[in-house]
């Protein structure tokens, strides 16, 4: 008679997932970030932000040293957290200006060390400073307005509708590889479902949340679902490259902080800017 020591595990699902813990975690994720940016006090959503980009920063800076890069990992998580809270408090100028400070802060820090490897090691830094934390920056910058909650709504949950419409639409219809080379089981019926679920969320996060015309959020949809996908892409390829799965194990059915940030960081300058151009 079999046991239950004897059942095999819970296998993932066809999309290599965990799907209930993968849910499980995403609601909790969700709940902490409109918790934070919906509450009286909004500076707590920068605090979420930047515990979130310290973490991905960690995560980054081990998986690069496996390739043998040693980036100096605190003016990394200084300059950081530096980036996210005056971009909330001082706006785009100063983030960039954080960012150059954070670069000139690594080289300083590095000229500690031995000569070699010098080069290696800042190059490895400097992508990393740009990759985690000066992106992060931009949703501090979503936040920042008045009307920074709908705002950051609207990025974050139509960055979602992308993962979910191309996840539903790879897992039933997927057939045709769109990147077989960095991710297998990214298929083009998946980037479809993507776009669609992308362009129908945003027209209506548009209509209702900004009252501007709905073409603007199917416009904008397009947009987040084509720097969504290069994002998780970007990162699959990074991944590929130092020989890893996931980027950590810190989220059951997600991976690491970095595996679900993936999308979301090259979106925020993309939805930052168009919000400019559309809402105001």
């Amino acid at each position: 008679m079999e046991t239950a020591s004897d059942a095999p595990p819970m296998a993932p699902g066809r999309a290599g997932r965990n799907l209930p813990a993968a849910i499980a975690v995403g609601l909790l994720l969700g709940g902490a970030v409109l918790g934070s940016v919906y509450s009286p006090y909004r500076w707590t959503f920068v605090v979420v932000v930047a515990a979130a980009i310290l973490l991905g920063t960690v995560e980054v800076v081990r998986s690069l040293r496996t390739l043998g890069a040693n980036p100096p990992l605190l003016p990394l998580l200084v300059g950081g957290a530096v980036m996210v809270g005056i971009a909330y408090h001082s706006g785009a100028d100063d983030l960039f200006l954080a960012f150059v400070l954070t670069v000139l802060g690594i080289v300083v820090w590095r000229l500690a060390d031995p000569a070699e490897g010098t080069l290696r090691d800042v190059t490895a830094a400097v992508f990393t400073a740009a990759y985690v934390p000066f992106l992060a920056g931009f949703a501090a910058l979503l936040a920042a307005p008045p009307d920074g909650p709908r705002r950051v709504t609207a990025f974050i949950a139509t960055v979602v509708c992308s993962d979910v419409g191309g996840y539903v639409a790879g897992v039933f219809l997927g057939k045709h590889p769109m990147a077989p080379s960095v991710s297998p089981k990214k298929s083009w019926e998946g980037f479809v479902g993507s776009a669609v679920s992308c362009a129908a969320a945003g027209a209506l996060f548009f209509h209702f949340l900004f009252h501007v015309e709905w073409w603007q959020g199917g416009g904008y949809g397009l947009c987040v679902v084509a720097s969504a996908t290069l994002g998780d892409l970007g990162e699959s390829m990074i991944k590929r490259d130092i020989g890893i799965k996931d980027m950590g194990n810190l989220l059951p059915g997600h991976g690491g902080i970095m595996d679900r940030l993936d999308s979301l960081l090259p979106t925020a300058p993309i939805a930052w800017l168009l919000l400019i151009a559309f809402v105001g």
